[in-house]
Parts: structure tokens; sequence; C-alpha cells
């Protein structure tokens, strides 16, 4: 193809337009008499350009008679502009077009005019072309007038209003000018008119600085690329037919060649070739001016739209533009931060491989790019992690040799994923790649059943590749991988019995054990596929609805499932009967069947035969997994809407009797032979336990009073102390179910009093019980007694009388505090220790790392259970201060869970909450003065630790100060009374003992609303002596800073003068109440008068008194809201008023004036300040002594604080990195956007071909200047990695 130049970016219009009108049914008459041109639905007398008309024509864009808003009026009825009849969609896109082309023909002037305001408009701009405008101004002009008057209220734009309406305008948008080039590629599209001042218009927009215009010429120069590439091809097909039809014609011999034929074939060809370099110059404008610039926009809908439809171009015409020249621009925005963007490559590269003609031209882009492609799999954007697999299954179908086994095995991992689309998609490559060759079938043979079939090997194969991938407990994940790609392999069973129980044929090698025990487990993970249909715990969103025919096949699986595993069933329990992990994985299958099929199909006598293998593999294994899954199955067989409910009803019943009979009968030997109890006896009453435990958990065994035996076997490992761990696990825990079966009993409603009464006994003396275990010298005793009295308590507090079982009250069972106490001292004895520790202490068996991680998960479900009392109230919230202050230490182990519970507390009771948070830092601030003495330093790590940890804490409240303003006033005031609550041991003049406390306090200023922060300062002045005020040594600073925390961002000056005269109070008032240099000590001082004057006077707001005194039950009654007061004059004050007897002064008097008050006001209620008028020139005296002293200590102050808040900063940061911890609790960090960002790319100019239409130029020469672009919206650093701009690629 023939490259053109450039296109001017504005184009001149040809003075003298030699315009007719093609009919007399193009005139209508206006009411005025005036002609006028109209269009059916685009109204053309918009004020439009008329170019050379007659004279009669002048003045076809007036607005006059008939005209409503500068529209035409015909019949009363609008005629609306393009804009709108595509707006409203409802007329045929056809039709429109169709209209506008003949108002084009009549005046094109006047309709190319329509068709500019139509994208001006299509762009959210209220400002209309004028004709004047568009005769006599440049696009650039016009642009720049339009951008004036564009409505810069709203963010919005037509192509990003939600809702149906506008969804469906961008799509008639792009219909629009798919329509338009369409019906005017025969003549008009090459008039060199139209085309040129609509692309011209369009590149101007697409470089404004208005995101709308640029979003909407950029949508719109590409469907117009589009629809011109549609037209190319178009040239290419006829020019290719032209040119067959004239070598046909040339090759006839002379006497037979048409000559005159042959000229007009040549002509033709001349035309076409004409055509086609029009349009070539058409696409090559369109692609330098827009698209070169545009695919590295700022906006990440821009650049998909850009990278969209290149995808459509390559795919329309390949012939064209399928070259690395162009595959560069889609390889290098697969680097694109936004995925949005990369979505949109890996779906145009889809379109492309797909297509397997097209797979030569692909193999370069294929070596260049296939690693990145292979990363995009872990994509963090699911989306772009589902294409990208869906991609590499493409490329696998085109060729085998492009993907090495390390790309096949990265994808292969994928089928194990949580995110089930991209699971499904990485099972659809697996099964290609390793399923996709099966054996074929001869034709006419007889299907193969059993391990003949072709599914035998391909099964063996999926169970070699699940034991290769080393995932043993994910089988079901595989499953669902594969199964909407290869559900008919998967319910083969008849295949996989046949497998398991049919010997292997001649020269076949048999399954190992390993390899049987996974194909069971597959076997299992198929039928509860196809049983339930649903995926796996993990992957499901919700229970979705099934349609008719899902539901139908559904019903034919369960009953193919029932009738092949009745038969089957047996002989696999009575082959596997001694190996537990296939038993119980065996046993499982009866809960998927249709228990009907067993009497339509009459299948009794299997029934009796499973029944035996079940009782036959209770009575030999003892393990705990095995004895449950048996009694599943039972419980899953007695059902009684069928007809077997009464023969397994008694076979249960003859297996329970004789295994209580059994456990009497040795419980009363092992009872009376006392310390001479052999290993035999124990071993038999722990495995008849056992069985007994495992039923009672889904069988009721009430009638076989079970409470008694079990109590007594208890009670006597209490009292002689040598009772074997596991006797005593499962005898609790069985005790625990005879509670639970006996209350579930009670709950019907249907129970007596007597048994209410027998409840209620055998509940406190079971916890009685349990409590006496908690001090057992086993770990797993003590363990399994923690966790089943955290059950009783939770199900026996006071909410199981809630919905109507009000007639329960009766077994309430509230804990006392010794209880209480114990329960939290096993829980910090057990749970908040060091994994060293737990590994040292269980003799070395935990030394793997499986091990550890079960390890944690138990105390974590420990830590849970102790939660859950908290949450519940069960037990007080404040002994939550002793899991709360573990929160940072523990914080990669348990911090899931305490900052669940300090939610859930502060749900419940947001002042409760804050006071178990502040309970909790003042335990750890004692700790640490414990360990580290009175005179610690402050920049230490314990003190760090503590500060971090208060400021997770403040996280944790969130950003609606509305909501937690009590709690958090309340957190102030008792972290303030704690502070100085114990006076320095050193004796009067230095700071309290806990002072360095509002250094921790401080973390929370900052969630205190601006009226509360000067209701907490005036609190904090309350415990403050003048003395204070004026320290600044280094011991003093947490109150300094603890103050400012306060005085930050309150506007009252006000405020800073009542709150002492420190030297650091005029830094920080505000400078709008800032009086001028003219004011004297004397008139601040009076104005500080005039405000306590004023504040004394005023009350406290009805709305706002009842939660002010809820939290200040002690402080001083000042409003919440404190206004600055007007000061109208600078007389002097008059004396203070006095205050209510709650106040103390914030300033101690002289000895003569002020009888001293204690340090602490909180501790001696019965002395109170005396209220004494403070004459006017001891203020101003205090005032001149303070800027003395500020003078000669500014400089030391000043380095001091600096000195400090270093410190401070730096010791934050590095305890914040030393600790490794996740920062969940803090605003998230900006992550890479792949999970996988590996090394730059390579250079991959070598060996590309640049033989196109000269569409584009080198990268260098496409771009323009980084001077020239406006850095407001476009920014390459913000759109790809420095890896990708600093490549040159091709």
């Amino acid at each position: 193809m023939i490259a053109a130049p450039e296109l001017p970016s504005d184009f001149p219009f040809p003075p003298d337009t030699d315009t007719r009108f093609s009919s007399d049914t193009d005139f209508s008459e206006e009411p005025d008499g005036r002609t006028a041109v109209t269009v059916s639905l685009a109204a053309k007398g918009k004020g439009g350009k008329k170019g050379k008309k007659p004279a009669g024509e002048k003045g076809k864009g007036a607005k006059g008679t008939g005209r409503l808003n500068g529209h035409h009026q015909e019949n009363g009825m609008e005629n609306m502009m393009l804009f709108e009849v595509v707006k409203l969609g409802r007329s045929a896109m056809q039709s429109v077009v169709d209209d506008w082309i003949e108002s084009y023909k009549t005046d094109r002037d006047v309709a190319l005019l329509d068709l500019i305001n139509f994208f001006i408009q299509c762009s959210g701009c209220k400002g209309v072309v004028s004709g004047e405008m568009f005769r006599n101004m440049q696009n650039s002009e016009i642009i720049r007038r339009m951008t004036e008057e564009f409505d810069e209220d709203s963010g919005d734009y037509p192509l990003t209003i939600a809702g149906p309406q506008w969804k469906r305008f961008k799509t008639s948008f792009c219909e629009f000018i798919a329509v338009l080039v369409r019906q005017c590629q025969y003549s008009i599209i090459y008039d060199e008119y139209m085309m040129d001042t609509v692309i011209s218009l369009l590149t101007g927009l697409s470089d404004s600085q208005v995101r709308a215009f640029r979003h909407t010429s950029t949508l719109a120069a590409m469907k117009l690329m589009t629809a011109l590439v549609n037209v190319a091809l178009n040239l290419s097909i006829n020019m290719d037919n032209t040119q067959r039809q004239y070598e046909s014609e040339r090759n006839k011999i002379v006497a037979k060649r048409a000559n005159d034929r042959l000229e007009l074939l040549l002509q033709k060809r001349k035309e076409l070739q004409e055509n086609q370099d029009e349009i070539e110059n058409m696409m090559n404008a369109i692609f330098k001016g827009v698209f070169v610039h545009r695919y590295r926009d700022s906006i990440a809908e821009i650049r998909a739209i850009c990278i969209e439809e290149i995808g459509v171009w390559m795919k329309l015409y390949s012939d064209a533009f399928l070259n690395d020249s162009y595959l560069k621009y889609v390889g290098w925005t697969m680097h694109d931060k936004q995925g949005e963007v990369r979505l949109k490559c890996l779906t145009a590269l889809q379109g492309l491989y797909y297509n397997r003609e097209l797979n030569t031209r692909l193999e370069l882009f294929t070596s260049r790019f296939k690693d990145r492609i292979v990363s995009m799999t872990l994509d963090k954007e699911y989306d772009v992690a589902v294409q990208a697999i869906k991609l590499l299954t493409l490329v696998l179908h085109s060729t085998d040799e492009v993907l090495s086994p390390e790309d096949c095995e990265s994808v292969y991992h994928l089928v194990y994923s949580a995110h089930r689309p991209v699971a499904i998609a990485a099972g659809e490559f697996l099964f290609k790649k390793l399923f996709s060759q099966r054996e074929p079938e001869e034709e006419g043979a007889p299907k193969r059943r059993g391990r003949q079939s072709a599914n035998a090997n391909l099964i063996k194969t999926t169970v070699f590749f699940f034991l290769e991938s080393e995932l043993h407990e994910h089988a079901a994940y595989l499953v669902d991988s594969l199964w909407e790609c290869g559900a008919e392999l998967l319910k083969d069973w008849e295949c996989m019995t046949s497998l398991l129980l049919d010997d292997p044929l001649p020269g076949e090698e048999a399954l190992t054990d390993r390899q049987e025990t996974a194909l069971i487990e597959i076997m299992l993970c198929t039928v509860r596929q196809a049983a339930e249909c649903h995926p796996p715990v993990g992957r499901g969103t919700g229970k979705r609805v099934m349609t008719a025919k899902e539901k139908k096949t559904q019903l034919d699986d369960r009953t193919r499932i029932t009738e092949l595993f009745a038969v089957s069933l047996p002989p696999l329990l009575a082959k596997y009967a001694m190996d537990s992990e296939k038993v119980t994985n065996l046993l499982q299958l009866p809960q998927f069947f249709d228990l009907e099929i067993y009497t339509t199909g009459r299948l009794e006598k299997h029934l009796e035969s499973l029944l035996r293998q079940v009782r036959e593999i209770v009575e030999k294994h003892t393990d705990t997994d095995v004895l449950e899954v048996c009694s599943k199955t039972y419980h899953a067989l007695c059902n009684e809407e069928f007809t077997i409910f009464n023969r397994v009803d008694i076979a249960r019943s003859q297996l329970l009797d004789e295994q209580v009979d059994k456990f009497n009968r040795l419980l009363e030997d092992f009872l009376q032979e006392g310390e001479e109890v052999d290993e035999d006896d124990t071993y038999q009453i722990l495995s008849t336990l056992k069985r007994i435990t495992a039923f009672h958990n889904a069988h009721d065994l009430s009638q076989w009073d079970l409470f008694a035996s079990n109590f007594k076997l208890l009670n006597t490992g209490i009292e002689n102390g040598d009772m074997p761990e596991q006797i005593v696990i499962q005898s609790l825990q069985c005790t625990h179910y005879v509670i639970l079966w006996n209350l579930a009993k009670l709950s019907e409603g249907s129970s007596r009093k007597e048994d209410m009464v027998t409840l209620r006994k055998q509940m406190r003396a079971f916890c009685m019980m349990c409590q006496r275990y908690l001090t057992n010298v086993n770990t797993a005793v003590k363990e399994q007694a923690f966790t089943i009295l955290c059950d009783v308590l939770l199900i026996f507090s006071h909410q199981m009388v809630s919905g109507g079982r009000e007639h329960l009250e009766p077994l309430v069972y509230s804990p006392e505090d010794s209880l209480q106490v114990e329960l939290l001292s096993f829980i910090l004895n057990h749970v908040f220790i060091d994994q060293d520790e737990e590994t040292n202490s269980t003799d070395g068996q935990q030394d793997d790392e499986a091990g550890k991680i079960e390890a944690l998960h138990k105390r974590r479900n420990l830590l849970a259970a102790y939660c859950k009392l908290i949450i519940y109230c069960v037990v007080e919230m404040k002994t939550g201060a002793d899991i709360f202050k573990q929160y940072m230490r523990y914080y990669n182990d348990y911090g899931d869970i305490i900052k669940e519970t300090m939610s859930k507390t502060r749900q419940i009771d947001k002042i409760q909450c804050a006071k178990t948070l502040i309970i909790s830092l003042q335990q750890l601030f004692n700790e640490m003065l414990s360990e580290l003495g009175h005179g610690f330093d402050r920049s230490s790590s314990s003190f760090c630790g503590i500060k971090e940890l208060a400021r997770r804490f403040s996280l944790t409240f969130g950003l609606d100060q509305v909501k937690t303003r009590d709690a958090i006033a309340m957190l102030h005031k008792d972290g303030i009374e704690f502070a100085f609550k114990e006076p320095s041991p050193q004796g009067e003049g230095n700071p309290p003992l806990h002072l360095a406390f509002l250094d921790i306090l401080s973390e929370f200023s900052s969630k205190l609303m601006r009226q509360d922060k000067r209701t907490v300062h005036m609190y904090l002045e309350r415990f403050m002596t003048f003395q204070m005020a004026l320290q600044r040594e280094d011991c003093w600073l947490p109150l300094i800073s603890y103050r400012n925390s306060l005085q930050a961002g309150g506007d009252d000056d006000t405020m800073s003068v009542m709150s002492g005269y420190s030297s650091r109070g005029s830094s920080v008032r505000s400078k709008k109440a800032k009086p001028t240099a003219a004011t004297s000590a004397a008139a601040a001082a009076a104005a500080a008068a005039a405000a306590a004057a004023t504040a004394a006077k005023r009350k406290l707001p009805e709305e706002e008194g009842s939660s002010s005194s809820e939290v200040w039950q002690q402080s001083l009654q000042t409003p919440v809201m404190m206004p600055s007061p007007h000061l109208t004059s600078t007389a002097m004050r008059e004396p203070k008023r006095g205050r209510d007897d709650s106040y103390m002064g914030v300033y101690p008097l002289p000895h003569d004036q002020q009888t001293p008050h204690p340090h602490t006001p909180q501790h001696h209620p019965q002395q109170t300040p005396q209220h004494i008028q403070t004459p006017m020139d001891y203020n101003s005296q205090v005032t001149w002594m303070l800027a003395q002293r500020q003078q000669e200590e500014a400089r030391q102050q000043q380095e001091r604080a600096m000195n400090y808040a270093k410190l401070r900063t730096n010791l934050q940061h590095a305890i914040r990195r030393g600790t490794g911890l996740m920062e969940e609790d803090e605003e998230p960090i900006v992550e890479d956007v792949m999970m996988s960002s590996e090394g730059r790319l390579d250079d991959l100019n070598e060996g590309m071909d640049f033989d196109t239409m000269d569409i584009d130029l080198p990268p260098s020469k496409n771009r323009r200047e980084r001077s020239e672009l406006k850095p407001d919206y476009f920014d390459p650093a913000s759109i790809m990695d420095e890896s990708v701009l600093g490549v040159s690629m091709f």
C-alpha cells in the first residue's frame, strides 16, 4: 500500500462550491415564506455555513417565525439534531444516515456543520459551532472556543454517564459512524471534503486537554478507522477480482479477446487503486494523528479503546495490519498499569491466535512476548489472568512447540486456585495439553467399558498429575477445574471402579497403593460435584439457581451414582476394609445416594451387604475419622421418609446396644481394679468410648443414660490423677454431647420440669468438672476441657432465651469471677507463647513445618473460643485488655482474631471498648516500668512498641469522629487520670510517675473533634500546676507534646490564652485571630478574662448534655462547642466570677492568696480551691515574666523539641520496619500491578519487518516532543512501567 503525506490539522475549505439541489422535494416553505432546507430527522438550519447560494437563499440560519431555539418547526414538532436522534435511538440508523446523506447532497456545508456539532455535543459540550465560526475560524480556534463554553460543573459526559440510556447511546454512537462510512463508501468519502473535515476535527479534539473531548473524539476516530479498514478490505477484494478478470480476458486468443472489456477493466482497476490510495491517506492521518498519541494517554479508557480497535484492524485486514510494526503496540501495552488495558491486549490477541492461518505471522511476536503472556497468568486482576490463560490455550492449540514445559507447569498449578474462573481456564489448558490425545475408536466395534475403555488411560493420567502436584488435600479443586471441559471423563465411575476392583490386563501395570488412594479420593470428589452441583468450599460465591436442564442432569447423575455404587461399594469396602484413608473416603458415598432406588431397583440385598460391611469396619477400627464417617453413613441411611429406615434403624440399635453394654461392663471392671489396670483393659475401654462418642455426635443416645457413667469416670480421674489422657478427652466429649442432646429435646418446648432441673444440675456439675480439669498436668486434657467449657458457657448464656425460648431461662448460667480468671489465665499461658517454647514443650514433635502449622491452628481455635465469650458478653469486656495488648507482638499469628474482637466489642459498647483499650496500654506501661525502672528512656524499644500499639488502636476507630466521639473522650479522660495518678517518688517539683503515658495518649488526639480537644485540654489543666506549665526540661516533654496535640487545629485563639501562659502558647494560636502588633499584654489579658467570663455564663446545650455527662463524670462543665467571645471593648475587665465547685484553677495563686491544692485532685475531692478575685496587674506581671523567660529559653527549647521529635520519628520508623508487620490498619500501600514482575524486556528491534503501508513511522518520529504535550493529561510514567518506556522494542 502506498503511503500518503500527513494531513494538515486544518483543512482549507474551497471558497466556491457548486452545490445543486437534486429535486424540488428538498425544499419546504417556512411560515414566513422563506425557503429552508430540512431533513426529516436531522435539522440543517442551525446557523450553519451555506456556501455559494442564490441570493434568495440567504439567511436560512436566522431565527425567525416558526423556529424554537434555532430549530425548525414543522407541524408543531421540532426537527431534532443528530445528537438527539442518536441519543433516543428510536430510529433505524440506516434511515438516519440516509437522511443526512440527502442533506449533504443538498447542502454539504450545512450538513457537515450538523455533523461537527454532533461530535461536539456527544462530548457533553453545551456550545454550538455556528456557521460564521465554521466559515472563518480554524479548527484550533473552534476547539478553543468550545473548551471555554464547556460545562465544568460536572465531570460526567455522555460516554461516562451511568444508566441504560447512555449505554445504548455509546452503541448507537459507534453504529452511526460505521453506517455513515458504509453508506458513503462509494462516492462521498472520496470528495476530499467531508472526510478531510471530520478527520481534522477529530484529530484536533483528541489532542485537547479536556478529557471529554479527548475521549469522545478518540472513540469516534478509532471507529472511523475501523470502518475505513472495512472499506479498504472491500477495495482490495474488488481489485483482486478485477485483476483476475483482466488476466483471464488477456489470456484469451486474439480472436476471442474483447479489447473494450480490457479497457473497462483497466479503468476500473485504476479507479479502485485511486480509491485505495485515498483510503490509505485517511487511515494514515487517523493512525498518526490519533492512535500513535492516544494509545499512551493518561486515561485508561482511551488507551483501551485504541488497543481494542487495533486488534480489530489486524483481524479484519490481516494482510495490511498483521505485522510486527502494529503488533508492537499491543506488546508494549501488555505492560500497562491498568488491568482494563491489559485485558484489551489479551482479547485482541485471542482473536488473532484463534485463526490458525495467521499463526505464521505471529511467530516472531510470540517468541518476543511469550514470557510476558505467561507471567500475566499471575496478574493481580483476575479477569486479566483468565484471559492470559485462555490466550496460552489458543497458542497451545496452534502449536505445541512454542510453550516450554516450565511455561506449562506455571499454568498447571493454577487449577488449584481459589478463584474459580482462573481455575477453570487453567483446567481447560491442562485438559487440552494432557487429555486431548485420545485413542480413536474403531468404527463398528463395540464400545469398550471398564478398564478397557478409552478413558482408562486418561483417568490414570489424572491420578498421576494429582500425585505429582503434591497437593493431595485439594482433589476437589482439581475436579472442579476440569469439570466443565472434562465432565464426561470424570463421570466415568464404571471405569474407576473397574480399575480398583478388576485385575490388570496382561501387560498392564497395576495401580500402586498410593495411586489407588488418590483414585478413590478423586472418585469421591466427582460424585460430590455431580450430586451437589456447586463448587467446593472457598470457590463458590453463593448458591446459584440451577436451570431446568441442570436439575435434570443432577437427578440423572444421582440415579447413576446410586445404581452403580449400591452394587460396587460393598466389594470396595471389603477389599480396603483395613485401610483407614480409603475406607474414610468410600464411606462418604452413601451420603449422595437416592435412597428410593434401593426399593425401586430391588437392591435390598446390597443394602444388607453395605450395613454388614459398615458394622465390621466399626468393630475393627478405632480411628476417630473412620468412626465419625461411619456414624454419618448410618445417619444418612436412617431417613424416615424411605422404606429402608426400619432396616437401618434396627442395625444401628443393635450395634449401639452392644457397644454401650460393653462400655458399662468394662467401666465397672476398670473402676474396681483401681491402680492395677493393665494396658489391654485401657485399650478396650478407650476404643469402646471412642465408638460411642463418635456415634453420639450424630445420633441421640439419651436412652442409654451415658452421663452418670462418664461423670463417674471423670471424677475418678480427678481423684486418682492417673487416668489416661485419651480416656479423659473422650469422656469429656461424650458428656458434652449428652448435655447438648438433652438441651435439644428441651428446646422443642415439650419438656417436663424434672427434665429441666436434671439438665441444670448436670450442666453445672459438668462445668465444675471442666474447671477442675483446667489444672490438669496434661496439656491435651486442659485444651479439651477449655474448649468444651467455652462452648457450654456460650450455649447456656443469656443468649439462649432469645427467639421465643423464654422457658429455658432457668438454664442460663453466668460464670463466676474465679472461673473467668482461670479461663483468662489459661489463654495467657497456652496461647500467647513463642513458637520455640511450644516446640520444646512437645518433646520435639513439632520439628516439621506441618506440625508447627497444626499447633498454631490449635492455639488460634483456643483464642477464638475465648474471644467469643467476650463478644457475647459471657465474660466481662475488660478481660479483653489482656488480649488486646498482645495485638502487636502476635500480629502474624492472631492479628485477625484480635482485630475482629475489637471491632465486635466496639459495636456492643463503644465506651467500654475504649476503656478496655486504654487499660491494655496501661498494663503494658506498668510492665515496662517494672522492667526498666522509673528512669527509663523514651527512645527504648519497649516504649516505642507501646506507642505503635496505641497508633494501631487509633486507626481502628475509623474516620467517622461523630460515632466514636464519646469513646475517644472517655479514653483521653482515663489516660489523663492515669498519667497524674501517682506522684513522683522524688518529691514535689518532679514529673508524676506516669507522665510519659501522655506521649502514648497523644496518638489518639487526632481522633478528637475540635471542640472536644478544647474540653480535654481544660480537663488536663485540672491536674496541672503553675510550675508544670513553666517546665521545659526533657522529662516534661510528654506533657508539652500532648498539650500541643490537643491545641493543633483549633481556630479559637482564646483557648491558647486561657490554657496557660506557656512559652509555646503563642506559637499555636490561629493567625486569623491574632491581635495586631499594637495590642498590649494588658489587652491580651483582658481578652482572656472576657473569654473566661463568657464561658462561665454559657450553659451546656440540652442535646449534648447527656453525652458529656456520661463521658465526663468529674470534669468541669464547659460546653462542647466553645465559640470565640465577641470582644467589643479593650477596657479593663471586671474581677473573675466564681465557677462551680468542681472547677480547679489552672494556675495556683501565691500562697498568701490561695491555699495549696494537692497534686492529684481526684484523690482528695474534699479539698477545693478558693475562688479569689485576681487583680489585673497580676496577669500583666505573669505575661511579662513569661515573655522574658521565653526569650531566654527560646533557642534551647526549640532545639530540644526538634531533637525529640526527630528521635521519636526515627525510632517509630525503625520499630515499624523491624517488626515486619502488615499495615492493614493503615491506608493500603500501592503495590506493583503484576504479581510477577520479572526483569526488563530485551531489545526487540532485531529481525522485525517494517514493511507496511507506512502508516506508522519509527517511534521517535511518531511521538511528539515532550514540550509540545500538556503534562496535565499525558504522563508516560503514570501509564507504563519504566522498563517498557526505556527499552526500544522494535
